[in-house]
């Protein structure tokens, strides 16, 4: 290699490593000569301006507790409270929230009847500069706007009913005087009457309800053809006005029904009992839903009407059913202490061979009941009875006697929403053995039941009323060398339930029965009473109480029980577990004043089981000074 060439080979080296020198020294060891230059500077990037430092603050509001609850839960100032420095909120935001806090906090009030409010907004001085601003919201509502008036004005088909002159045969009268029920039904109801503070959330469901209650009862085009609420806020009166087109009475026309392949149309038509023309209410509509759902021979069923104001004066009705099926087996298990464990079996034919009639058959086998219970039914005929037979055999064990029991009855029964009545006439045959004797009774009754339900769940309830009486009459005879006599027999028991605040629910049960006979008569099982059991007095066997005969409890010919529960869930987690409290008392006995009642007292659980009602109980029974565990649950395939 030649020296040029090793000269320039080597020229990279020498010249990377000044210049690193150069890089790397500090600037007070050169000094850089160079050619003054004119030069442009360079532009200035634009800089973001900076975010506005987020503010906290407190709101405090000085209002009547009503108001100021209302208050707290509308104003923006308060409800962004919390949120200030997440949302990022600076001064301005905030002055702009006090400032349209006045504004708002006035609208709000005048919802609640207050149109000359003074609110003000005062902001306290705080020394750091990091503290929460503290504001303080005062409001003096002043005095509150009342009604003064209401005038509900009513146009159409009703203001010409209301109009007709009186009389008291024509059916011209008769829609006059039920015009006339309505409106005055309508004027009861309204929720804004004179002297009573105006809040618009009553004005508005006043007339939304004004509505729902015609077209209940057969307005179904109901509409508000104007209203208005006249605010003198200087006298602080509020006159109210609505203006109401009723539009056409609706009457029932043609039934048009799907959904029918096992049945005739006069099983959906029978429980219409309604004839054509009638005014169509929304309760007529719905009790003749409830009642093709109870027939037992729909899954499903629902009612519902042309709402077309130009065939107002006959309107179709559409019924639509989901049948069930023609014949159906249930099985279930349960256990209960009245009676021990037990299986059930029942057959249920809904179209008994091709004909309008039901066949039910149920067999129960447990430890200390075993039935069966057969009843031929037909379906409901045009005036609203159905006709049925039954016969039920039943052997019922206790611990000192065991009766065999044979009934045939046969009647009329007639089924309503919240009523069901029968009649029927029964012959009844049991014997009853102890280790002592062995005895037959049979007797022969007319009987007239009634039961009257008005509860919220048929169930479970927790609020409502139920009533069931029997009245019989007949014969009675025995083995036992009391002969033959006439009896006349009254039973009646009712239950409450009402709920009492606080989560708590109670319900009280009152029963009580006689059996009017000779003193020397004996009566059948069937007639006379026992008491003692889960539905009796708890604390006691079943059927344990009652006058002995034979050396062994029997039934009597009076009987008189009573019981108070309390209960409540258990946990808010869990909504379906109870523990309840209750008192019980009663007796049986061959006369009234043979009654000794006795006490049971103790606790329990219920468990409103998906699958069926469970009851736990463990009562004290005063006069046996025993412990006794009352358990039932039920479970159907």
């Amino acid at each position: 290699m030649s020296a040029a060439q090793a000269g320039v080979a080597a020229y990279p080296f020498w010249l990377g490593a000044w210049l690193v020198a150069l890089l790397s020294a500090t600037p007070s060891s050169f000094v850089w000569a160079q050619t003054p230059t004119t030069t442009t500077p360079a532009a200035p990037q634009a800089v973001a301006p900076a975010a506005p430092a987020a503010v906290g603050w407190t709101v405090q509001v000085e209002a009547p507790e009503r108001l100021r609850l209302l208050l707290e839960r509308n104003l923006d100032l308060v409800r962004l409270q919390k949120l200030g420095a997440e949302q990022n909120i600076g001064d301005d935001e905030l002055k702009r929230l006090i400032d349209a806090t006045p504004k708002q906090a006035r609208e709000l009030l005048q919802t609640e009847g207050y149109f000359d409010p003074q609110v003000k907004i005062e902001r306290s001085v705080t020394s750091a500069d990091s503290a929460p601003v503290a504001l303080s919201v005062q409001v003096d509502p002043g005095p509150v706007t009342r009604v003064h008036r209401v005038r509900l004005d009513f146009q159409g088909e009703l203001a010409v009913a209301l109009a007709t002159a009186e009389s008291t045969s024509t059916p011209t009268a008769e829609s006059r005087r039920a015009a006339t029920a309505l409106v005055a039904s309508l004027n009861k109801a309204w929720p804004l009457k004179a002297g009573e503070a105006f809040r618009n959330a009553q004005w508005v469901d006043g007339k939304n309800a004004l509505l729902s209650q015609l077209r209940s009862a057969g307005y179904a085009a109901a509409s508000l053809s104007g209203s208005a609420a006249d605010i003198d806020a200087s006298n602080q009166r509020a006159s109210l006005v609505v203006v109401v087109d009723p539009g056409p009475l609706f009457r029932s026309g043609a039934v048009d029904i799907e959904g029918l392949a096992l049945h005739e149309r006069a099983a959906v038509l029978n429980h219409a009992r309604f004839e054509l023309g009638t005014p169509l209410t929304e309760t007529m509509l719905l009790d003749f839903q409830e009642r093709l759902l109870k027939s037992g021979l729909f899954q499903q069923a629902a009612v519902t009407m042309d709402t077309d104001p130009e065939q107002a004066a006959a309107a179709r009705l559409l019924v639509r059913v989901k049948e069930l099926p023609a014949n159906q087996v249930t099985t279930g298990v349960g256990y209960s202490s009245n009676s021990g464990p037990r299986v059930t079996v029942e057959y249920l034919g809904r179209r008994l061979f091709g004909l309008p009639a039901t066949l039910r058959n149920k067999a129960e086998w447990g430890r200390k009941r075993q039935a069966w219970d057969a009843e031929l039914s037909s379906h409901v005929g045009s005036d609203s009875y159905r006709w049925f037979s039954g016969i039920t055999v039943e052997r019922l064990l206790t611990d000192t006697d065991t009766v065999l029991a044979q009934r045939l009855r046969l009647g009329r029964a007639l089924e309503y929403t919240r009523i069901e009545r029968s009649h029927y006439l029964e012959w009844d045959r049991d014997t009853r053995r102890t280790e002592l004797a062995r005895t037959v009774n049979e007797a022969v009754t007319f009987n007239q039941t009634m039961l009257w339900r008005d509860i919220d769940n048929p169930l479970l309830p927790t609020d409502g009323e139920t009533l069931g009486v029997r009245l019989g009459a007949g014969q009675i005879r025995s083995n036992n060398g009391s002969g033959s006599s006439a009896l006349g027999r009254i039973w009646a028991r009712g239950t409450m339930y009402q709920p009492l605040g606080g989560g708590w629910f109670g319900q009280a049960r009152l029963e009580g029965g006689h059996v009017f006979a000779k003193s020397s008569a004996t009566v059948t099982d069937g007639l006379g009473f026992r008491a003692g059991g889960d539905n009796s007095v708890r604390g006691y066997a079943y059927r344990s109480l009652g006058p002995l005969r034979g050396g062994a409890v029997a039934s009597g010919k009076s009987l008189l029980t009573a019981s108070v529960e309390v209960a409540r869930p258990i946990s808010a987690s869990l909504p379906t577990l109870w523990g309840a409290v209750f008192v019980d008392a009663g007796d049986a006995a061959d006369a009234w004043r043979d009654l000794r009642p006795v006490v049971g007292a103790g606790f329990g659980l219920r468990w409103r089981s998906p699958v069926g009602p469970l009851q736990m109980d463990i009562a004290y029974g005063e006069a046996t000074r025993r412990v006794r565990m009352h358990f039932s649950v039920g479970i159907v395939f």
